[in-house]
């Protein structure tokens, strides 16, 4: 929360002091780009920033709100030596965060991430007051909605296509419908009215059923949903099925491939993807290969594999070729061209049976490692005996906080709520909170 550690003025002044001092070894007059979606918190957490980097020598340009896409292309497209993103992504207005962009567009590696705390570290004195001019670069909008226009599928016609877009009171409030009727496209907006504290309150991709209500009640030939910051979308077909990321990888996936466009026959998915996606794309000659939880890991493989396309069921889907970085505009963008193209969103998924999963989150007192626990490995090796190829189980710490996540996926409903309760009890006797 804004305010507060980790969030408190004194932080936020540290966190631009040290990407000033990393920036400023590299090149002498190092320029950063700073966005925001539209959290009443994020003009003054930029003003820190700014006043943190501008006591080390870089300069700040705002790009006011923009997406967290947004800013990864601007600041590639543009020569800015960094990118900072003020954004929580889906979660509540009080919450806030910042995010850093290399000037290649993507995250700084983990060597560098690591430099950054230790410079954090070192700034220890409480800041001067200072303020700073942050100039805001108002072309930039104009310059990221360009990009966005020249990437649409060529010979895709969007003129009368009747869309809704769920804009979560977020970063995509202006730019989703002025894109999309740029591009000749009927827009129906909803939650597209920022108030600085309604961002994802009840709307956005965390939400898909207003969006179901309003495609059915309208007509609309799709309908998308964006989180705050516009880095992932949901969507939604025209008799009201939901369609997640996994369901944009295959349509995408099946596009690329007919066109010759997708390296490697191969796709990039995670540890939660459906075991449905796998099924369908490998029955097309394609492979799914499953990296750890998060864009990081997903863009990691893609880059080591030379794939050009992978995401995460949130809707966070990665079109290499295009951006560095998962774009909900972008993916909106693709999947309407590929409606216009060639027919319904629930023609270019067919053949996904999306397996029934449960998660089961365990409160756990300490974090060993999971194999130690008396009675877990016995209970995992049970588990993926019986289930065989016709099912899966991922078991991990969560990140942040004192939990363990129990993934089963499974053909039928009984198996997977019969093994997730197993494996969660055996943590929960051995570590449970």
């Amino acid at each position: 929360m804004p305010g507060v550690p980790p969030l408190d003025d004194a932080t936020l002044d540290r966190v631009g002091r040290a990407l000033g001092h990393f920036l400023l070894e590299r090149e002498a007059r190092p320029r950063v780009l700073i966005g925001m979606d539209t959290r009443e918190s994020g003009p003054h957490i930029a003003q820190q920033i700014a006043a943190g980097l501008a006591a080390e020598g870089a300069a700040a340009k705002s790009a006011g709100v923009l997406t967290t896409p947004g800013v990864a292309y601007l600041v590639r497209s543009e020569g800015f030596s960094a990118g900072v993103v003020i954004s929580a992504s889906h979660n509540p207005y009080h919450d806030n965060g910042v995010k850093l962009f290399a000037a290649t567009g993507m995250k700084f590696p983990d060597e560098v991430e690591e430099r950054l705390e230790r410079d954090f570290l070192r700034f220890t004195e409480s800041p001067k007051a200072r303020s700073v001019d942050l100039q805001h670069e108002a072309s930039l909008h104009g310059k990221y909605l360009d990009f966005l226009r020249s990437r649409a599928i060529p010979g895709a016609n969007l003129a009368g296509m009747k869309l809704v877009l769920d804009c979560a009171n977020g970063a995509a409030s202006t730019f989703g419908p002025e894109l999309f009727r740029s591009l000749g496209a009927a827009v129906i907006a909803i939650h597209d009215n920022p108030d600085g504290r309604n961002i994802n309150a009840d709307s956005g991709s965390l939400h898909p059923e207003h969006l179901q209500k309003a495609v059915l009640e309208t007509g609309s030939a799709l309908g998308v949903a964006f989180d705050g910051d516009a880095d992932r979308a949901m969507f939604v077909s025209a008799t009201g099925a939901i369609v997640n990321g996994d369901g944009v990888l295959l349509a995408a996936a099946r596009y690329l491939k007919s066109t010759g466009q997708l390296k490697g026959a191969r796709v990039v998915g995670t540890s939660m993807t459906n075991l449905g996606l796998e099924r369908v794309l490998a029955a097309e000659g394609l492979t799914l290969a499953r990296v750890p939880v998060g864009d990081r890991y997903v863009l990691e493989e893609m880059l080591r594999g030379g794939c050009n396309l992978g995401g995460e069921q949130s809707g966070h889907v990665i079109f290499l070729d295009d951006a560095t970085t998962g774009d909900g505009l972008l993916t909106a963008l693709n999947v309407a061209g590929l409606v216009a193209l060639r027919g319904p969103l629930d023609d270019l998924v067919h053949g996904l049976t999306i397996f029934p999963q449960t998660i089961v989150n365990v409160k756990v007192r300490t974090k060993p490692p999971l194999e130690s626990l008396p009675g877990f490995a016995q209970a995992l090796e049970e588990a993926t005996s019986a289930l065989g190829h016709a099912g899966r189980v991922v078991v991990r710490y969560s990140g942040t906080e004192p939990k363990a996540r129990v993934m089963v996926e499974a053909e039928r409903e009984e198996d997977v709520a019969h093994w997730a309760e197993a494996l969660a009890s055996a943590i929960r006797a051995a570590i449970g909170a």
